[in-house]
């Protein structure tokens, strides 16, 4: 699922040090990844865009079920961001997305 590479650069610059925590609150929870990760994220990057951008990388790393359950999250703790990254929650509908790529 490349919808996270998609939107990585708009995440990285829009997204806040507040919501990233929470995001990573909820993905620890979740299993998805452990309290070492969140910890190494949140203390080897100074600058909230590169925990941000290690963020995404983490998850993406992880496969597709943990991108799915990382945008969930996203769409629950930042509406707006989420609507804004134009991300979609809904799998059958990503399906649709891929048919309006121009050539």
């Amino acid at each position: 699922m490349e919808e996270l590479a998609r939107v990585r650069s708009d995440f990285v610059s829009r997204v806040t040090t507040e919501i990233l925590t929470q995001l990573l609150e909820a993905l620890v929870c979740d299993t998805v990844l452990n309290e070492l990760e969140k910890e190494s994220i949140l203390e080897k990057n100074l600058a909230r865009a590169d925990k941000a951008r290690s963020f995404i990388d983490t998850v993406r790393k992880k496969g597709d079920k943990a991108c799915k359950i990382t945008i969930k999250h996203l769409q629950i703790k930042d509406p707006s961001l989420f609507s804004q990254l134009r991300l979609n929650s809904d799998p059958s509908a990503q399906q649709g997305e891929v048919m309006h790529h121009r050539p």
